[in-house]
């Protein structure tokens, strides 16, 4: 019987010496604080896109929907990320959630009008971008110049930024009648 215990004694103190001593967890990485709160995935993701690591920012925007779920505000900063990394279907997919979520977030609906000028959804586009103009009742003005560029590309009237003036030539037509032609 004293040997048993001396069994006994031992186990206990082997399974106390494996268990949680008050040191350092195995699982934190050194330096970091696992008791302390962790930064908001939204605001980090926002900062990492306004540094071009769209990427990154995307882990930490799906970081911040697993916190706080998928509300409007984590729906369009996903599909602005999915955008800047050009994967349009999926951007487009997030930003129409988002709007169905609300229906006045002017960020997403600004965001869907650029995914549909990328791809070609011209009329469309243009459609949202002027939804997203009247409910920002024409504050921003990158959602001004996203419309101005909407119209212009459904009118097929596109102005570029270069100081070119277009090549112009008259062309007769038959008698007395004459075409100016231009080349944008």
């Amino acid at each position: 019987m004293h040997r048993s215990a001396l069994l006994a004694f031992l186990c206990a103190s082997i399974l106390a010496a494996c268990g949680n001593t008050g040191g350092p967890d195995r699982n934190v990485p050194y330096g970091a604080d696992a008791s302390g709160e962790g930064v908001d995935g939204l605001l980090v993701g926002h900062r990492l896109m306004a540094a071009g690591e769209s990427e990154l920012a995307l882990k930490a925007y799906l970081r911040a929907a697993a916190e706080q779920g998928m509300n409007v505000d984590v729906l369009s900063a996903i599909g602005s990320a999915n955008l800047a990394l050009g994967r349009l279907g999926q951007a487009e997919q997030i930003l129409r959630r988002a709007m169905d979520e609300d229906p006045t977030f002017v960020p997403a609906i600004n965001n869907l009008g650029v995914v549909l000028m990328e791809r070609g959804q011209f009329g469309e586009a243009r459609v949202v971008f002027q939804q997203a103009f009247a409910i920002d009742s024409g504050q921003s003005d990158s959602i001004r110049e996203n419309l101005r560029l909407a119209i212009a590309r459904t009118e097929g009237v596109v102005y570029s930024d270069s100081e070119e003036e277009p090549t112009m030539s008259l062309v007769r037509r038959g008698q007395g009648q004459y075409e100016l032609l231009t080349e944008l």
